[in-house]
């Protein structure tokens, strides 16, 4: 079984659950339409990974994450993940009406940094991700259509949630095709003040 570190501390998530088009602008920039519903969609143990690849039968494409776990019931760490797609595949898929799984939860789909503990889930929480230094996606709480607390309470009345399971809210636009030998920097934040900002945990990939 795959593991996560949470506070410098394996940990092995159950699952992974994914929000999708949790962002509206990230629902336009791919041309899908507006879901009447949350978008839910899972990812096994066997997809996690601390490796980035750019290649898996097909180009794959990044989506960069807020990834809240659950302790107890309840969202109690962050970190930054990689949502991996196969994107010519996922649209076929999408186009005969089929499951997206095969372009969605493959092995090493689920890319992890580390986690860290969090008190009380804060409405100002955001992600950054930098490919080669170039600022691509910025995102946070304040634009999900689904808030933490929402998407909790939902998932909570279809899945059992295990200790260390890993919810991945959802992608702001920016989202592309993964080059090799880039350099991914993702970074979860979250308002001390009024115009600053704290950096809880940053992660760094060298794409293979």
């Amino acid at each position: 079984m795959k593991s996560v570190n949470l506070d410098g501390k394996p940990i092995t998530p159950s699952k992974v659950i994914c929000i999708g088009r949790n962002y509206v602008d990230h629902i336009h920039e791919l041309g899908n339409e507006m879901p009447d519903d949350m978008v839910v969609f899972l990812k096994p143990n066997s997809a996690i990974s601390n490796e980035l690849i750019s290649f898996h039968q097909e180009p794959l494409h990044y989506e960069g994450e807020i990834c809240l776990m659950v302790i107890g019931g309840e969202f109690r760490a962050v970190g930054f993940g990689l949502d991996l797609t196969k994107r010519q595949l996922q649209g076929k898929l999408k186009t005969k009406g089929l499951p997206w799984e095969r372009a969605k939860a493959f092995d090493g789909s689920a890319v992890m940094g580390d986690f860290v503990s969090i008190d009380n889930l804060d409405d100002s929480l955001s992600l950054k991700l930098t490919i080669d230094g170039e600022l691509i996606q910025q995102g946070g709480v304040d634009l999900m259509m689904y808030k933490p607390q929402q998407i909790l309470e939902s998932l909570k009345q279809h899945f059992t949630l295990e200790d260390g399971d890993i919810v991945m809210t959802g992608t702001p636009k920016g989202v592309g095709e993964i080059k090799a030998r880039s350099v991914f920097e993702g970074s979860v934040s979250i308002s001390v003040q009024k115009q600053a900002t704290q950096e809880l945990i940053s992660n760094t990939w060298v794409v293979k």
